[in-house]
């Protein structure tokens, strides 16, 4: 299973960026999707995370600004980012809780990260 990741750049302070992030390989389900992001010297947090009936739950920092959401036939998930703040710089990662065929169990899958750079 695979997790890739685009869409990061940089951005100036307002400006809007779209992240996307699609998961191929051995996958009988998708449960979870999510974005986290990592700053320089500080922990990874959640951003937003979407079930695969749509229900979506976001970080306050966030909260009105960016938008998850979910495409279950194409095993993509996607982040519209409006309203960038200098803060929002961070690596971001795709995250997704999957089952592989022939295997009962979930497992927690990343992507490598994309590079979102807020700045003037």
């Amino acid at each position: 299973v695979q997790l890739v990741e685009s869409g990061g750049g940089l951005v100036q302070p307002g400006g809007s960026l779209r992240l996307s992030c699609a998961a191929s390989g051995n996958i009988f389900s998708i449960n979870a999707m999510g974005w986290y992001r990592q700053a320089p010297g500080k922990q990874r947090e959640l951003v937003a995370t979407i079930t695969s009936g749509g229900s979506t739950n976001y970080a306050d920092s966030v909260k009105g600004r960016f938008t998850i959401s979910r495409n279950n036939a194409k095993n993509t998930v996607s982040l519209q980012m409006n309203s960038l703040k200098p803060e929002d710089t961070a690596v971001y990662y795709c995250n997704a809780d999957i089952r592989s065929n022939y295997v009962l169990r979930f497992t927690a899958y990343w992507g490598q990260g994309t590079q979102v750079t807020v700045s003037s």
